[in-house]
């Protein structure tokens, strides 16, 4: 039982109390507490369920566009704006950031690189002593090492300064960063027309429906004090 079903349930039990035993004082409370804690529970139910006849009910879902717009608006002009995207690409002193490239080097394969050093080779003028000590095959041993000594290379500039700069200062072009927000702009999309609405009122229900209990409870509890209120005005 959650806390919306006990406050309606208490407020039931002053109300049918407050009659049975001609309390007048006991019924008024649970009767306007009743009435506090029914009425915001339709409420909350009313945003996310249609109610026949009651205009305005079930509006999440009835609004679904519109929520997925606010949520691309929310994503695209508070967070991947132009200026968040080159504070993510700087430090807090201005310097280019560092970024750690090696993850991405490591899956990058070389083999072509080695194959092109080697036509390099043939079609120089060492082709003849290449010719010499067994041709192309030769330097296959050295594939190996080479992809590795590349990588290694490769992994040690990335982490320069100077290449961080020049890569912040290019990401940083007004072609580039219009480029970005578009495919970030893209992503979010496709991942918004993913969603439906039943979804979409899952997410929100989830987020908050627990929360809103609260306001079934308060809706019974000023309720009560208003019929207590009520109660001692009329006695007197």
């Amino acid at each position: 039982m959650n806390k919306s079903m006990i406050t309606n349930l208490l407020a039931l039990a002053f109300t049918l109390g407050g009659w049975y035993s001609e309390q007048a004082i006991i019924y008024s409370i649970g009767l306007f507490a009743l009435s506090g804690a029914i009425t915001n529970w339709l409420a909350i139910h009313m945003l996310f369920e249609k109610v026949p006849l009651l205009y305005g009910s079930g509006v999440i879902p009835a609004r679904f566009e519109d929520f997925k717009a606010g949520i691309r608006n929310l994503m695209m002009e508070q967070f991947f704006t132009e200026e968040n995207i080159d504070r993510f690409l700087s430090d807090s002193t201005g310097h280019a950031s560092t970024l750690d490239l090696a993850p991405v080097i490591e899956k990058i394969d070389l083999s072509p690189a080695f194959d092109d050093l080697v036509n390099v080779i043939e079609n120089s003028s060492f082709s003849g002593i290449l010719a010499m000590v067994g041709g192309a095959q030769a330097l296959q041993p050295m594939r190996e090492p080479f992809i590795d000594k590349m990588k290694e290379t490769m992994g040690r500039i990335s982490q320069s300064e100077q290449f961080n700069t020049i890569l912040r200062d290019q990401l940083e072009q007004p072609n580039v960063m219009t480029s970005m927000r578009l495919k970030v702009s893209d992503i979010i999309e496709k991942r918004l027309n993913e969603l439906t609405p039943q979804l979409v009122k899952e997410i929100i229900q989830e987020m908050i429906r627990k929360h809103l209990g609260w306001l079934v409870v308060w809706g019974g509890v000023f309720g009560g004090i208003i019929g207590f209120i009520a109660a001692i005005t009329n006695n007197i």
